[in-house]
């Protein structure tokens, strides 16, 4: 292990030193044309960045929830939202679905984390809540379920054109969110980068979905990866600094971030993504 570390250190040492007068051209000399050569493919100007990353051909708008929960409450909460969960997911009144729902095992201890997807956009989450707030079993839900929180939080997320819609899979798997905090304005090159970097982690079909928020915390990206377990996770990764290309990625993508989060997680018995 610390060989294939020492290896995978070594070519992005590599990468970088062959990289340096390129970027320090960039950055202090004629920005405009010469930056355009290496990563400028659409123009952030002309339209938002939501228009220009997300999916054309669907209307599809994501929810995801975090949840802390009270340590001695963790296993009653996740029957009770699994009662309430499947009967939204089945009922085709409300127009919503649960793509996956886990407890946070590497990361925010007693943790709950959603993502649903409302297919029809902003017009079918309202009209779900609007459902919702006259459907009374749902509201004793709701009171019930705050008597076992400490805190709550969601996001409303649209997905990456490049990434593939995730669908329900079978298990066993854990999975990984990775979070991404970005720069303000650096959201569009991101998207160009990842546009051809996730060509590189789609062999072992371990890219669930990518996202980026709409509402709530802003330049906030999600990763999604499934994994079978953190030894497969950990040769994945590996791997992907073998195919020509990964190192670049890597490369211009750290700069345009201010934070980032790896939480690992496992599969709620209810959840599509298992």
């Amino acid at each position: 292990m610390a060989a294939a570390c020492s290896a995978r250190s070594g070519r992005l040492r590599a990468f970088v030193q062959r990289h340096q007068a390129t970027r320090w051209f960039s950055e202090n000399g004629d920005k405009g044309w010469f930056r355009s050569l290496f990563v400028h493919k659409v123009d952030a100007r002309k339209d938002a960045h939501s228009n220009l990353l997300s999916k054309r051909e669907t209307s599809n708008l994501y929810k995801i929830q975090f949840h802390n929960v009270k340590p001695e409450c963790l296993e009653t909460y996740n029957s009770l939202e699994a009662e309430v969960q499947n009967k939204l997911h089945h009922d085709e009144d409300y127009p919503c679905e649960v793509v996956g729902s886990w407890n946070t095992w590497y990361g925010e201890q007693d943790q709950a984390v959603h993502l649903w997807r409302y297919r029809g956009g902003y017009p079918a989450l309202t009209e779900c809540l609007q459902k919702l707030n006259k459907n009374k079993e749902y509201l004793d839900f709701r009171k019930e379920r705050a008597k076992m929180l400490i805190s709550r939080r969601n996001q409303l997320l649209l997905e990456f054109s490049f990434w593939n819609e995730p669908l329900s899979r079978p298990g066993p798997n854990i999975y990984e969110m990775r979070t991404y905090n970005l720069k303000p304005g650096t959201m569009i090159e991101w998207g160009n980068h990842w546009a051809r970097a996730i060509k590189h982690r789609q062999e072992n079909n371990e890219a669930v979905g990518g996202f980026f928020s709409q509402i709530g915390d802003l330049y906030v990206v999600h990763h999604l990866w499934a994994y079978e377990n953190l030894q497969s996770r950990e040769e994945t990764r590996n791997s992907a600094w073998q195919k020509e290309g990964w190192d670049a990625s890597v490369y211009y993508t750290v700069p345009l971030i201010r934070s980032m989060e790896s939480r690992i997680m496992i599969p709620t018995k209810s959840s599509p993504l298992q």
